[in-house]
């Protein structure tokens, strides 16, 4: 069970590094609305780059601390509820703008391996 807490910990920062990262300036099939960018589809959800900065921020940051909670076991679950909160945000955007169900799943997956590691 403990290797698989480890796996779902890489997977999610790991997937969080892509997304902000890596993929922040791409178009992705997972952008909410029409956007083509991160920027853009902040702008889609209603809500100014400021917010986006900071929502990145925090989750690069619990990306970071969830790796770190493999040598730092402290550090894991407050970590795994945190990106939990940010990702049931995600989808409650994906929702307010009326996404399809595939946009949200990325997030949902994500909400779903943060509460895994959070309460395994």
């Amino acid at each position: 069970m403990a290797t698989i807490i480890v796996i779902c910990q890489i997977i999610i920062a790991l997937g969080i590094f892509n997304v902000w990262l890596l993929r922040s300036a791409k178009a992705t099939a997972w952008r909410g609305g029409d956007a083509t960018n991160m920027k853009d589809e902040f702008a889609v959800y209603g809500l100014p780059e400021w917010f986006m900065k900071i929502i990145g921020g925090l989750k690069l940051i619990l990306a970071v601390c969830l790796l770190l909670g493999l040598f730092v076991p402290a550090l894991t679950q407050p970590a795994a509820i945190g990106m939990a909160a940010l990702m049931l945000g995600a989808i409650s955007m994906h929702v307010k703008v009326g996404d399809s169900l595939q946009k949200s799943l990325p997030a949902f997956i994500m909400l779903l391996l943060s509460l895994f590691v959070a309460f395994a």
